[in-house]
């Protein structure tokens, strides 16, 4: 059974196709060390990850929709508190992909705010490359996010990061068959030490060689801290002429 990981019931990020949940192990990140980080909320509490790729537009899965509501809220640490860095601002617009039908490809959706972000830290550069760019495996890349600690364990407050490594296409299909398009999606493997994604970590980043690679999609059921089972990512650099095209025009986001 596949899991989708939401919870609903001083360094820059380049978005670039060249060769990144609370988290399971890991650490506890440095406090606003990681500026493009998004807890993406309804009726206040936490549901997703998702990135801030402009003043105006954040990124993360389209499975992180649901009905109400929803707040970005940008510059936390600790969600527990009403830190002054904090920025909360509702959603104007979901804009998933038109082909997303709540399966599990084109899962990747941006988000339009309702007024512009405040960007304190650095600015954020958006890469279109010439051609897809196949993610090597192997790759050390870090992961985030607010979610749960473990299947079983309650959601951190605070930011935490970990590292996963990202693992070859064949092992990818031998687990997940049918369910993983390679084109689209990236996988990886972990340890407990390290750490990993579980649930409350969709839409979150996926970040190799300080570049943006990955969304933040599924796992196993109730097993994200099992390494039988490689963790899977929405592929950014496939998608990067569409969230191109609809970042430039706001007739369709």
């Amino acid at each position: 059974i596949i899991y989708r990981m939401t919870t609903y019931d001083n360094k820059c990020l380049h978005m670039s196709g060249a060769s990144g949940s609370s988290i399971v192990g890991g650490k506890v990140s440095k406090p606003h060390s990681r500026p493009y980080m998004a807890s993406l909320q309804y009726q206040g509490k936490h549901s997703c990850g998702g990135i801030l790729i402009q003043k105006d537009f954040v990124l993360t899965a389209a499975h992180c929709q649901a009905s109400g509501v929803m707040t970005v809220v940008l510059g936390a640490h600790d969600l527990s508190k009403k830190e002054k860095s904090q920025q909360r601002i509702k959603v104007a617009k979901f804009c998933p992909h038109s082909r997303f039908t709540g399966n599990f490809d084109f899962d990747i959706m941006l988000l339009r705010v309702s007024k512009l972000l405040k960007i304190h830290f650095c600015t954020f550069i958006f890469h279109t490359p010439p051609h897809q760019i196949v993610i090597s495996a192997k790759l050390s890349c870090l992961v985030a996010g607010w979610g749960k600690t473990g299947p079983s364990e309650p959601e951190s407050n605070v930011l935490k990061e970990g590292k996963e490594k990202t693992l070859p296409i064949t092992e990818c299909k031998n687990t997940w068959g049918d369910h993983f398009i390679s084109e689209q999606m990236i996988c990886t493997i972990f340890n407990k030490k390290d750490g990993g994604i579980c649930q409350g970590d969709s839409g979150g980043p996926l970040i190799c060689k300080n570049k943006l690679q990955g969304i933040t999609a599924f796992t196993a059921d109730g097993q994200c801290d099992n390494s039988d089972y490689p963790h899977v990512f929405t592929n950014i650099s496939y998608f990067l002429p569409w969230i191109k095209k609809m970042m430039q025009s706001k007739s369709l986001c």
